[in-house]
Parts: C-alpha cells; sequence; structure tokens
C-alpha cells in the first residue's frame, strides 16, 4: 500500500485521526501497532472460560459532556447508558466514591440528612491556604477536610502513584468529585454510556475503511530502520510515549505508572458475583492491590460464572499513565520543544502520551478531533 499517512499507534487518538483523514480526505492511512491487537487499552475480549466481556487493560467507562464527541462515537454503533458507581472498602465497611452524604455518614459517624448540612460539615473541616494550593496533599485536604483525607486519598494515591499526593501536582487530586447530596454516580456528565458489543467492536468499525491499513505486532523504529523508505517524505502521527520517539537525544526518561493485573474466576459462584459493584477500590496500605473490578457487573452480563481482576500499580510495565510532578513538566517541555522543531518535519505528536498529559476517553477524542481541524482539514 502506498500509503500517504503513518499512524503509530491503534488506540482513540489514532483511529479518530485515520478515520478522519480517510473519509474527508480520502488519504491512504497506514497505521503501526507494536501490540496484537486494536483499541489500545480500550481493548476488551470475551474471556473464554466464562464468556464474560472485559477489558485487557482496566476498566474503561465512557462519559463526556461534549455534543460533538457523543454524536461522532454514535456514528459507530449502539451505545447503552451506564451510570457509573465506585465503592470504597475499608476494614470490610464499603461506602461510596466520590465523598458524598453517605460517605461521611459511614466513615465519618453523623447523620447528616441534606445539602446544607453536607455544607456546614465540609466548609468547616475544608483546609484553606492563604499562598494557594500547589500539590495533591492541600487540594484533598482543601476539598474534603483532614479525616476523609487521610482515610480515603493519602495512603491510595500512595499505592497508585508511589508517591505520596504532597510529592504530586495538585491536578491529580483535583480531578476527583466531591458531592453535597446522595448521588452516587462516579461521573456526572450528560452522556454516559457503554458500547453495547464492546469497545472492540467499536474501533472495528471506526477502521472499516478501505483506505486505511492496520499492521500488527510491528515496532515503528523497527519498521523505521528496515523500510526508510515507508517513512521518509510521508505525514507521521506519532501517539506513543514521546520520550521514547526521542530517546538518542539523551535526556532522561519520563516516569510512567502502570498497571499488573491479576484475574481470578469463579466458576458457578453461588449468588452469581463475588461483589456488590463493579469497581470497589481498597485505599488501606493494608491491602497490596488498588482495586478490584467485576466485569460481569457492566451492562448485566449473563453467566453461571464471574471473574474479578485485582490491580497492582508499578513504575515498570506498559506506560498508562504520566506522572505529573515538578520535575517531570519541566522534562517533558524539553521534549515539546524537541517535538516542535521535529513538527517542521511533518511528525506530529498527538495523545496522552505522546502529550504526557492524562485524558479522558472523550477528551482523547476531541483533542483528536480538533487537531484534524486544526492541521489537516
Amino acid at each position: 500500500m502506498d500509503h500517504e499517512i503513518l499512524i503509530i499507534g491503534c488506540g482513540l487518538s489514532a483511529v479518530v485521526l485515520a478515520e478522519r483523514l480517510a473519509t474527508q480526505q480520502s488519504k491512504k492511512v497506514l497505521i503501526l501497532e507494536k501490540r496484537n491487537h486494536i483499541g489500545g487499552n480500550c481493548y476488551d475480549y470475551k474471556d473464554p472460560e466464562t464468556g464474560i466481556l472485559m477489558n485487557a487493560y482496566g476498566a474503561h467507562l465512557f462519559h463526556t459532556n461534549s455534543k460533538r464527541v457523543w454524536d461522532y462515537v454514535s456514528r459507530f454503533g449502539e451505545w447503552k447508558r451506564w451510570d457509573h458507581t465506585v465503592l470504597g472498602s475499608i476494614g470490610g465497611v464499603f461506602f461510596p466514591i466520590p465523598v458524598n452524604i453517605n460517605t461521611v455518614n459511614t466513615l465519618c459517624n453523623t447523620n447528616l440528612q441534606n445539602e446544607q448540612e453536607m455544607n456546614d460539615w465540609l466548609q468547616s473541616r475544608q483546609a484553606r491556604y492563604d499562598d494557594g494550593i500547589t500539590n495533591s496533599e492541600q487540594m484533598g485536604r482543601s476539598r474534603v477536610g483532614d479525616e476523609l483525607y487521610e482515610k480515603i486519598f493519602r495512603d491510595y494515591t500512595y499505592k497508585q502513584w508511589n508517591k505520596y499526593p504532597e510529592e504530586l501536582d495538585a491536578s491529580v487530586l483535583a480531578r476527583i468529585p466531591v458531592r453535597n447530596n446522595f448521588d452516587g454516580r462516579y461521573f456526572s456528565d450528560r452522556y454516559q454510556a457503554l458500547p453495547a458489543e464492546g469497545y472492540t467492536r467499536f474501533f472495528e468499525r471506526i477502521l472499516d475503511h478501505p483506505l486505511i491499513t492496520v499492521r500488527l505486532e510491528t515496532d515503528f523504529f523497527s519498521f523505521r530502520k528496515e523500510n526508510p523508505h515507508l517513512v521518509s517524505n510521508r505525514v507521521v502521527i506519532f501517539t506513543g510515549p514521546i520520550d521514547r520517539y526521542f530517546e538518542d537525544h539523551g535526556l532522561d526518561p519520563l516516569e510512567y505508572r502502570s498497571i499488573d493485573f491479576q484475574i481470578e474466576r469463579f466458576l458457578d459462584i453461588h449468588g452469581g458475583y463475588y461483589q456488590p459493584n463493579s469497581v470497589v477500590n481498597y485505599p488501606s496500605l493494608e491491602v497490596p492491590y488498588t482495586r478490584i473490578v467485576e466485569y460481569k457487573h457492566f451492562l448485566h452480563q449473563r453467566s453461571p460464572h464471574t471473574l474479578i481482576v485485582r490491580e497492582f500499580t508499578n513504575d515498570h510495565g506498559e506506560p498508562y499513565y504520566p506522572v505529573p510532578n515538578n520535575r517531570n513538566m519541566e522534562l517533558y517541555n524539553q521534549y515539546k520543544n524537541l517535538a516542535e522543531e521535529e513538527k517542521k518535519k511533518g511528525v506530529h505528536f498527538v495523545g496522552r502520551l505522546a502529550s504526557y498529559k492524562y485524558f479522558n476517553m472523550d477528551q482523547a477524542i476531541l483533542n483528536a478531533l480538533e487537531y484534524y481541524d486544526a492541521h489537516f482539514s
């Protein structure tokens, strides 16, 4: 295939740009993906032993307030409403996350009844910083007060990031909502849904175009070395880790967090489920994993069996989450300067890993759509 556009990676950012370029400009697009499947970290499949649809890389919950994004994804299959909830567990006691009235009543031995009482309770405990909030410890204490911060957020953040909140940018805990009512939903977005046939089928539909070719199990850097004529003088869109692209420039590598997934199956389980909710978080350091996901809950799947996935974070596996602190952001700015120079040669850096920035799924899609508008339309 004599492609005109070369895209590295097959996650959300990559496939949206491929679809736009093929359908709107009739460009021939070649996607190189080092894994053996499409879909990036959204990839899902049916577990052969239980028949349960599950994600390979952790639960993915789609939510957005963007009508543009919702209209876009709706073109590629049916989506079913799913109002996601998360429970926390400390010492066998379950409580809702994010913090709401029930959370406070359960963990702080209170009996709050309405929004005003919750507002008063929060305001009497929220820390205030005259010089502004500079890290996630201050952010957490300013939002929920000392007691809830210590019980829910401090150690859980350490388990996730191998850094305590005071070592991380304020944006980490700023993402966590706090409710002054009984709303137990994790998200409050207008559109909340799961793809009826799974994310992999959703990706297949986006890529179903005669001008788009996907090559799996293909490392870009080996491909470039072996086939320089297929890379030079082409537009390249790189969605992998930006520091990997520039690793020969002598800069330190950026930090990422990864996850190990431990699957356990329960055949012919009495009662049908292992736990009361799809996702249960474990904030305590006494529990080595961050959460347990039971995929059977999602879309109310039917099976006599179930399976759970325990998640253990690490810093040596596939890069999932950029680590937002001053050191990494200063280092990323150096990589960004290199990327600006590379852009003059027709190389674009798009997506979470290339931008060293956490994106929700809808943000990744919108960012790709807007990047297309700005640079290719």
